[in-house]
Parts: C-alpha cells; structure tokens; sequence
C-alpha cells in the first residue's frame, strides 16, 4: 500500500481548530525549551553513571541558564549588531522549527506550510548565525570555529534533507505532518529497506548538528580540537543563556523529529487535550532514550581527527542517497 496527497488532506480536514493547533503549537515550544536542557542533563549523567561517576544532576542545565541569565552580557570592543542578534536568530529559528513540526501533535499550526525544506533551512539559519556571531569578533578561535562548523554543516545539512527525503518519497509529500501520519496509517513501513538507512544516516546527522562524539566533544576547552566551543567563546551572561538554549532547543527538535518520523507512536492527530499530554509523555520517554543511547555510545568511542570528520558525514550522506534510490525503486 502506497499514500497518496489524500493522507495529507484527510489530516488537514481531521486537525482542529486554529487556537487548538496554536495551543499546540506553544506546547511544542515549551517542551523543546524546557526538554532540551534536559535532555543534555540526561546525556551528562548517564555518561557519567556509566564511567563510575556521580556526576551533576539532570536538572544542572537548568540551573546554569538561571545563573547565567543573571549575569551581565559582556562583549568583544569591535563587535557589530551580528553578535548580538546571532543568539536571538539562533533561538527564534529553533522555537519556529519547533512549532511547526510534529513533535505532539500531526496537527501543529501551518501544518500545511511544515515541508522538509522549510524545517531544514531553519536550522540552517541558525547554524549560520552561530557562525557568524564567531566570525564577528575577530578572534583566531572564532574564526576557527565558524569554519569547522561551517564544514560540517556543509555535509550534514544535505544529508539531514536526503535522509528525511527517502520518507517523503514513500509517502508521497514531503509535509512532515503528512509523513508522520502515513506512517501511523502503515506500521509496515517502519520496517523497510529505505527508512532503516535513512534512520542510520539521520543519526549521524544529529550527532554532528549537536556537536557530539566522535565529531566533537563538548566537555572539552582544548583550543586545537574544539568546534562549538571556539564559536561561542566570546559570549557572556545572557547572550551565552540564550545560545546555550538554542543549542539544547536544536538537540531536542532533532531527537523528537527522528523519534516521531521513525517511531511515530503516541502522535496525537485527533485533537483531545488529553491525547496531546499523552503524547508529550511518550515524546519525552522516546526522546530520552535516544539521548542516554547517544550517550552509551559516546563512553566507548573516542573522537575523531578533524580531517577524518567529513569521511563519517560522507558516509551519512551516501547512506541517506542509497536509502531515495531504495524508495524510488521499491515504490
């Protein structure tokens, strides 16, 4: 069985109504705002629980941005306006992707505006604000940084756009709502050849959009190998709040998209209130599971060179055009 632009239209007609999708759509927001943190959290405990450490609580991401948000946004003496905008560009980016995705709900606002395309490029806008509020300073680590990331995202982005493509082609769009709910409507198909390379490409694509090992490591401040970091370290006080936000925002968009495209159980699509908190509920289980297994993974793994870096992206990508070239001859 093939979907068609009907599924598509049969989830538009069955979405309730506009203050419902925006209600929704705030909720959507909030817990990517709230989740990401978090979910960072998360990944530092059960890395440090599975090294024989204690490690900080879950909620110490939480309670950094707090103490953060108090202080003083200092910044470089030569900087412009692109250093300042860069952490809100990089947030509001991330809070619009989030919004129309369908991370709770099939039925978010702009549901029928929520293409692939539209989702990826704002996450580029705010990977290329990032870089350039590190270009803006005019330090050598800055500069540095924006180019490593710069490079990689170069890679990455593309193989986010093929790999959620070799989906869109199964289910005949390429609105995210509408590949969501054609897969609730073919369990069958969550098993195929193409979505079984595509979620092997996808994972390597979040790795490196969320600067983890083996592509970088961010509990590290060593001056040659750090990507992230070297981007950021001008940035003080609530600048620096609001880009660690849209960084943990950008981790918990991404876990949920892979979540809900490839595991899509528990989206609610008919518009109930409770069915919305029950799906937030099993959007946080699956989201956290991902993260403490990225985290299992990053304990044994050690990090790659930096020139070894675009051969594991390059693999991602040739994993995500394999999984359209499957599509189109399978369907």
């Amino acid at each position: 069985m093939t979907a068609t632009f009907a599924d598509v239209a049969t989830l538009s007609a069955a979405s309730p109504g506009l203050w419902a999708r925006a209600g929704a759509s705030v909720l959507q927001v909030a817990a990517v705002a709230a989740g990401g943190p978090l979910l960072l959290g998360l990944m530092g405990k059960v890395r440090a629980r599975a090294e024989g450490r204690i490690g900080p609580p879950i909620t110490q991401g939480l309670w950094d941005l707090r103490k953060l948000l108090r202080k003083e946004a200092i910044r470089a003496e030569h900087t412009s306006a692109v250093a300042a905008l860069a952490p809100l560009v990089l947030v509001a980016s991330a809070a619009l992707a989030a919004a129309v995705t369908p991370l709770v709900t099939t039925g978010p606002v702009v549901a029928g505006g929520a293409d692939v395309f539209v989702v990826v490029y704002l996450l580029l806008m705010g990977s290329v604000a990032l870089a350039l509020g590190g270009l803006d300073a005019g330090t050598a680590f800055g500069g540095m940084g924006s180019s490593r990331a710069m490079t990689i995202g170069a890679i990455s982005e593309p193989a986010l756009l093929v790999g959620i493509l070799a989906l869109a082609v199964q289910a005949h769009t390429s609105n995210l709502p509408g590949i969501v709910a054609a897969s609730l409507a073919h369990p069958g198909w969550l098993a195929s050849p193409q979505r079984l390379l595509a979620l092997a490409a996808l994972v390597v694509v979040v790795i490196a959009e969320t600067g983890r090992i083996p592509v970088d490591n961010p509990s590290t401040h060593l001056e040659l190998t750090m990507i992230h970091e070297a981007m950021i370290l001008e940035y003080a006080g609530s600048d620096l709040a609001l880009v660690t936000v849209g960084e943990a925002m950008r981790l918990g968009l991404l876990l949920g998209l892979v979540a809900n495209l490839f595991f899509p159980w528990g989206v609610e699509g008919s518009g109930g209130g409770l069915a919305i908190l029950i799906g937030l509920v099993v959007l946080g289980a699956k989201t956290a599971t991902l993260a403490a297994l990225i985290a299992l993974v990053e304990v044994s793994t050690a990090k790659l060179r930096l020139f070894r870096v675009p051969e594991l992206l390059a693999g991602g990508f040739v994993l995500a055009v394999v999984a359209v070239t499957t599509g189109l001859v399978a369907r």
